[in-house]
């Protein structure tokens, strides 16, 4: 099959679901081709090396991508990320159409949901069916995250969701929460598929602890927290904060270590300062080439988001990368993402937002044993090996691509 991806965001970005995707389905003898921005997620900055053109074509580990313009920007100013997604999806739309190989399927990342614009225009023209796999509810999303508050916008989002999803031939979901969320949206049970995300599987491999750059890190002979990944509203760090403010003085050896960046980074510094937490560490946002030496130094690798009914349906994309590692997993997330890890028992869960149901868990980790706390990281490897791995969803995804190619 020739296989079209049409995702806003792209490798050199920070996207799992990027050329390692495509590659794979290379792999399986599938012809695939990418239409996609310039890069500048997440920073909202232009990546060194690229400029905006009206396009441009490269190649990046044996797939060839095609850029269309946009605004650069993924800050907290709500016209500018609408500016970021909408031109995007004019540029695809108006350029992208005319620039790509006529695809037998189209497969379409979403969100942003104005991405379902192009994916339109390129199964009218093409008349190719498209697969939408959805990782974030829209409008839910927007709410919940304060993007987005007028109510006719939300209204409108709502509409224009339903009238993608009605449009696309298969909709993949991450998690059976999701499935029942566009399932209530009016959408038939028969053409949502779950496809759990993976991670990059080459890149996050179970090893010992690199000692110098444990040292190096200030991480040696500490009982590691590790969270890793964006720190935003969505996260809600603070009550991470108040966790080891209790536990500071009680067990002095824990340490939570906050790795990446995010809108919300300089407020959090800001308050660990003031409280005087000194077994809190914050480490700069590091490549994905480098983010797996670090999680094998945690002791326990923490997930936590804001206590939202949102959320409880949601996966957050960490978790697949912390199972792959072999190390605990703390989950501060109801619904779906809890019983996940339970399932796999990979690790405990503790109330989002509860600063003290969450040191109260991360002290049942501290007084377990080694050999307890490498069992537990083992069970989250070996499930995420046999249920949620890289290959493991990609043939997913290859069997949904037939399907719909051969039924058009």
């Amino acid at each position: 099959m020739r296989i079209l991806m049409l995702t806003q965001w792209f490798n050199p970005e920070p996207f799992y679901k990027g050329v390692s995707f495509a590659q794979e389905l290379v792999k399986l003898g599938h012809e695939v081709e990418v239409l996609t921005g310039f890069p500048n997620y997440p920073g909202g900055k232009l990546y060194g090396g690229y400029r905006i053109k009206l396009f441009q074509r490269e190649v990046i580990g044996g797939i060839s991508v095609i850029r269309v313009p946009l605004y650069p920007s993924h800050d907290s100013n709500s016209i500018k990320r609408i500016l970021n997604y909408a031109s995007f999806a004019l540029s695809a739309s108006l350029l992208g159409v005319l620039l790509v190989k006529r695809p037998d399927v189209i497969y379409v990342y979403h969100p942003p949901a104005t991405v379902g614009l192009p994916a339109l225009c390129l199964h009218l023209l093409h008349h190719a069916p498209f697969v939408y796999d959805i990782q974030d509810l829209w409008p839910d999303t927007l709410e919940a995250t304060g993007m987005v508050n007028n109510r006719v916008g939300i209204w409108m989002v709502q509409k224009w969701c339903r009238l993608i999803y009605s449009q696309a031939a298969k909709i993949v979901v991450l998690s059976p929460g999701f499935r029942e969320m566009v399932i209530r949206r009016g959408v038939p049970g028969h053409k949502i598929e779950v496809i759990y995300n993976w991670c990059e599987d080459n890149k996050i491999q179970s090893t010992a602890g690199n000692e110098d750059l444990a040292c190096k890190l200030r991480m040696a002979g500490r009982f590691n927290v590790v969270f890793a990944g964006t720190m935003g509203k969505a996260q809600a760090l603070g009550a991470v904060l108040e966790a080891a403010r209790l536990l500071r003085d009680k067990l002095p050896k824990i340490q939570f270590v906050f790795v990446g960046g995010g809108i919300d980074v300089n407020r959090l510094k800001e308050e660990a300062t003031e409280q005087g937490l000194t077994n809190v560490r914050f480490l700069s946002r590091r490549p994905p080439s480098e983010i797996g030496d670090i999680l094998n130094l945690g002791d326990v690798l923490l997930v936590h988001l804001r206590d939202d009914p949102l959320f409880q349906i949601t996966i957050p994309g960490k978790t697949q990368a912390y199972m792959a590692s072999g190390r605990p997993i703390l989950m501060g997330v109801r619904g779906d993402a809890k019983t996940l890890v339970e399932k796999a028992g990979a690790g405990l869960a503790c109330t989002p937002q509860d600063p003290q149901d969450i040191a109260d868990a991360v002290e049942k980790f501290h007084n377990m044993t080694r050999k307890e706390l490498d069992l537990i990281g083992q069970n989250g490897k070996m499930f995420y090996e046999q249920e949620l791995s890289l290959r493991i969803g990609v043939r997913r995804f290859e069997g949904i691509f037939q399907s719909v190619a051969v039924n058009q």
